[in-house]
C-alpha cells in the first residue's frame, strides 16, 4: 500500500507543479496567449517531463546505475552520430540525396545510420570478426575486459561462452545470420503475397474467393504459435541435417507473412485496377503481365516498400523468438535470439560485473536498436508518401 500512496503522493506534486508552472507563466508573460489558452494536460506534461529529468540526473549518480549510465550514454552517442551522418548527406551526394537529407528528420537519418552499419557487419563478418563463428578455443566462460586477473583473456574481449567460442565473433556473425535471413525471407514473402495480390485484384472472380479465404484461414491462427508448430514438424523432417531445419524456417515463415502481404496487395491492387489507365492498357491488348509489373507495381510501390519494413521487423523478431525456443537458426551457425538464451544466466553476476551482465543484454539490444532503426525510417516513409506536411 505505501506504493501506491507514494505513486499518488508523485502524482499529486507534478499536478501541482504544472498548475504553478501554468499560473507562474501568465503573471510573468503578461496572460500571453501561449499561457492564458495552455491545457492543463500540457503544464501536467511539462512537468511530468521535468521530473523525468530531475529523476534520471538523480538516478546517474546513484552506484548501481552501470546500465542506466550506459543507455544514456548511448542515447547521447548515437544523436549525435545521427546529426553529423546527416550533415554530411546534405553535403555529399547528387541533388536528389541531398535534398532527401535536408527535409530528412534526425529520427529517420538515425534509422538510416543504423541500417547501413548493420549492413556493413552482415555483408563483411568475415573480415570485421576477429574469429569465425564455430571457432572453439581451449578457455571457457572467459569473462569479458580481456583482463587476465580478473578472469579475462586480451585475445577475447568480450570473453568466450560455455564451449569456448568468442562472444565478439558471434555477435557480429549474428548479424549475418539473423538480418540475412530474415531479409530473404521478408522478400519471398513479399514476392508471394504480392504477386498472388495483384493477381487476385486483376482477375478477381473465383480465384479472387480461393486465395482470400485461404488467406483468413492462415490469419486466423497466431503467427507465433503456427510457426513453432510447423518447425516442431520439420525438426522430425530435417533430422541430423540442421541446414535442412533453417531452410524449412524461411519457408515456413515466408509463406505465413506472406498472407499480410498478399492482404495489402490485394487491396492496394483493387484500388489501381478500376483507374482509367488500367482500362486503357486492356483496350491496347496488354496482357497480364504488363499490368501488374508496369502498370499496378509502379503505383502500390510506396505502400508496399513501406510494409516491407514493417514485415522485416515482425520476421526479424520471429526468427529471433524461434531461435531463442531452440527451433530456429541452428548451430554452429550464431544468431542473437540464441545467444540471449545461452548468455541469460550471466544477468546475475550485475552485482560485481556488469560488463558480464550485459553480455545477453548486447545480442538483445542488437535485435530492439535494429526494431527502432527501421520503425524509424518506416515512419519517415509513411509521412513522405502520404502528403502530410510539418
Amino acid at each position: 500500500m505505501s506504493v501506491i500512496l507514494w505513486i499518488l503522493a508523485a502524482l499529486a506534486a507534478i499536478s501541482l507543479s504544472g498548475w504553478v508552472f501554468r499560473l507562474a507563466g501568465q503573471k510573468i508573460t503578461g496572460n500571453s496567449p501561449r499561457f492564458r489558452d495552455m491545457p492543463f494536460a500540457v503544464a501536467f506534461g511539462y512537468a511530468l517531463a521535468a521530473a523525468a529529468v530531475l529523476g534520471g540526473v538523480w538516478l546517474w549518480f546513484q552506484p548501481g546505475a552501470t546500465f542506466f549510465r550506459w543507455a544514456v550514454q548511448g542515447f547521447v552517442i548515437f544523436a549525435i552520430a545521427a546529426w553529423l551522418f546527416r550533415l554530411l548527406g546534405r553535403a555529399v551526394g547528387t541533388a536528389g540525396t541531398r535534398k532527401l537529407f535536408r527535409q530528412m528528420p534526425l529520427t529517420a537519418s538515425f534509422g538510416i545510420l543504423v541500417i547501413l552499419i548493420y549492413a556493413v557487419l552482415s555483408i563483411f563478418a568475415g573480415v570485421i570478426a576477429p574469429y569465425g563463428q564455430a571457432e572453439v578455443f581451449d578457455q571457457v566462460n572467459a569473462l569479458p575486459g580481456g583482463n587476465a586477473a580478473t578472469g579475462g583473456n586480451p585475445d577475447h574481449l568480450l570473453g568466450t561462452d560455455q564451449i569456448g567460442r568468442d562472444l565478439l565473433s558471434r555477435l557480429i556473425y549474428g548479424a549475418q545470420n539473423t538480418v540475412g535471413i530474415a531479409f530473404v525471407t521478408t522478400c519471398i514473402a513479399f514476392f508471394l503475397g504480392g504477386s498472388l495480390g495483384f493477381l487476385a485484384a486483376t482477375l478477381q472472380g473465383w480465384l479472387d474467393q480461393v486465395l482470400s479465404r485461404a488467406v483468413d484461414v492462415l490469419m486466423a491462427i497466431p503467427s507465433l504459435i503456427f510457426a513453432l508448430l510447423l518447425m516442431t514438424i520439420a525438426s522430425a523432417w530435417a533430422g541430423s541435417e540442421k541446414w535442412l531445419l533453417t531452410v524449412y524456417m524461411v519457408l515456413i515463415i515466408a509463406v505465413i507473412d506472406s498472407t499480410r502481404v498478399f492482404r495489402l496487395a490485394r487491396a492496394v491492387g483493387l484500388n489501381i485496377v478500376v483507374m482509367d489507365y488500367i482500362e486503357a492498357a486492356k483496350l491496347r491488348g496488354e496482357g497480364l503481365r504488363y499490368l501488374i509489373f508496369k502498370e499496378i507495381l509502379p503505383n502500390a510501390y510506396a505502400p508496399l516498400l513501406a510494409e516491407f519494413g514493417l514485415r522485416f521487423c515482425f520476421v526479424f523478431l520471429t526468427i529471433a523468438s524461434l531461435s531463442f525456443l531452440g527451433v530456429g537458426i541452428q548451430p554452429p551457425l550464431a544468431d542473437w535470439g540464441t545467444m540471449v538464451r545461452d548468455l541469460a544466466q550471466f544477468i546475475n553476476f550485475a552485482a560485481f560485473s556488469p560488463l558480464t551482465a550485459a553480455l545477453p543484454l548486447m545480442a538483445a539490444g542488437a535485435i530492439a536498436l535494429l526494431t527502432v532503426a527501421v520503425n524509424f525510417v518506416v515512419d519517415w516513409m509513411l509521412h513522405r508518401t502520404s502528403g502530410l506536411k510539418d
